[in-house]
């Protein structure tokens, strides 16, 4: 049996190892179906093997360790999910995703040598294109297993005109084979997921971890701002329909209505902006600008939506301009189950560890399995809050810990199941 610092030590060092396959020149970008992300894969089934998973490959690529139950219960037919993802963004750091498949295994192979009995099975999960970086998709490892995968995804392409249908053959998947991926619903008893922060508030507040309320809903807009093109130096400020300002007044909008959504971790970000002509003597006739609104939980973020729309009319009129709102992404918010949570509190609680929950305002693989089965999700605290960053940081004793709550967590399920009789 590990300490909890003896689990960090290992999960450092492996994580050290699958940050060595990268496409990357001097950096680490693992991008889905690319080489590296194959080299990688198999490097993770290797690691399943030697701790006593049946390990392969779905038909998207989606690495998968199998656990068979080790008592007797109606439970046994079923399975526990643990899992994350292991591609990259551009200049990665080596915790995002890596962290949850890692503290999965390692989980596992500590389940095993403290001969803790299971009355179901569990199946340890590396997902691809959960970062979406590399086509315009998002999530296709994950929503292939959950069965929400969009077909028409599979003929998405990458920046150099490669299909992902096409680079899924040369991983060694079977785009055919999609519904084979599919968990069936009455399989499954629920998904967890340990996954770095990417955020302050645990850093803030001196704790090695906290439990996931849910995963935040997310609406994307592209807004343009139509007025009227006219000479720098001749029309007056007052007759202008000036595109770029009126956008303006919009963007300090944005703020004010987040802001006044802090309760329920409201965030909305403007990424991109572009005037037109472009030119340095002209008056932007039109603009363009992307909005990014989350928060935790769907209906403050549709009724900010909803007042967004109404001031930016305003706006506009105001300004003798015009304004369209077009939604081109949306992603409901997850809840997080409270029974998992709850588990997770129960582990919390065994290591003397602070109850603190808090939202996720990023998203993760558990959108996608929403669809399927229960989700919970375990944060651990990052340095500075960073990610998606070389400098992205979790200390050995915290990422111990939060394999011992991973264990914990998955102990009490297994205790219940095994007390009541009743699997789920």
């Amino acid at each position: 049996m590990r300490t909890p610092t003896q689990l960090g030590t290992r999960a450092e060092a492996m994580l050290a190892e699958l940050a060595a396959f990268t496409d990357g020149d001097g950096n680490l970008t693992r991008l889905y179906l690319s080489p590296a992300h194959r080299a990688a894969a198999d490097h993770v089934a290797g690691w399943m093997r030697n701790v006593g998973l049946d390990a392969g490959f779905d038909a998207l690529g989606t690495v998968r360790g199998r656990l068979k139950p080790t008592a007797a219960g109606r439970a046994g037919n079923r399975r526990l999910l643990i899992g994350s993802h292991i591609d990259t963004v551009v200049n990665a750091g080596r915790y995002d995703g890596m962290l949850g498949v890692v503290t999965g295994i390692l989980a596992i192979e500590e389940i095993r040598a403290r001969n803790i009995q299971l009355p179901f099975g569990i199946d340890v999960l590396a997902f691809g294109d959960e970062e979406g970086v590399r086509f315009p998709t998002t999530l296709v490892s994950s929503s292939a297993v959950a069965g929400c995968l969009v077909p028409s995804d599979l003929d998405a392409c990458d920046a150099d005109g490669v299909a992902l249908r096409d680079a899924l053959v040369a991983f060694g998947g079977d785009p055919d084979a999609v519904p084979s991926a599919t968990y069936a619903r009455d399989e499954v008893l629920a998904y967890l997921e340990v996954h770095i922060e990417q955020g302050p508030v645990l850093e803030a507040e001196g704790l090695p971890f906290g439990i996931v309320t849910s995963i935040a809903g997310q609406s994307r807009f592209s807004i343009t701002v139509t007025g009227e093109a006219g000479h720098a130096g001749t029309v007056p400020m007052a007759l202008r329909r000036d595109a770029l300002a009126a956008s303006a007044e919009m963007m300090l909008v944005i703020e004010d209505v987040a802001r006044a959504g802090s309760a329920h971790q409201m965030v909305a970000t403007v990424g991109r902006l572009a005037a037109r002509p472009g030119a340095v003597n002209v008056i932007p006739a039109e603009v363009v600008f992307t909005l990014d609104i989350r928060a935790d939980a769907d209906a403050p973020r549709l009724a900010a939506i909803a007042e967004l729309e109404a001031r930016f009319r305003a706006i506009a009129a105001g300004r003798g301009a015009s304004v369209i709102m077009d939604k081109f992404y949306e992603s409901p918010t997850t809840p997080c189950a409270p029974r998992l949570q709850e588990a997770f509190t129960g582990a919390a609680r065994d290591l003397g560890v602070a109850d603190r929950r808090l939202a996720s305002g990023a998203g993760h693989d558990g959108h996608a399995m929403h669809h399927l089965t229960d989700v919970g999700m375990l944060f651990v605290r990052c340095r500075g809050g960073i990610s998606h960053n070389p400098a992205e940081f979790a200390t050995i004793d915290d990422m111990g810990l939060a394999v011992e709550a991973l264990i914990k967590a998955v102990e009490r399920l297994a205790a219940d199941a095994i007390s009541s009789g009743d699997p789920t």
